[in-house]
């Protein structure tokens, strides 16, 4: 990712990062899963969700207060 976007979540479960995403989204907040699994085992690797540095801080605090997202 570039330098203006920053990592507010990993997890090896790809619908836990999509969760993140649209939880962030109604807090009109931008955010993108870089999905990092393997293609031939899909137990290896994780998903990482992104957001606009600017929006990091709040980001974390969003995630950290749902429960089940973590």
């Amino acid at each position: 990712m570039s330098e203006n976007w920053e990592k507010v979540l990993v997890t090896p479960v790809f619908h836990r990062a999509e969760l993140a995403k649209f939880l962030l989204a109604e807090h009109e907040i931008e955010a993108v899963v870089l999905n990092k699994k393997d293609s031939n085992y899909v137990v290896f690797g994780s998903c990482e969700v992104y957001v606009p540095t600017k929006d990091a801080i709040l980001a974390r605090i969003i995630l950290d207060n749902e429960i089940s997202i973590g």
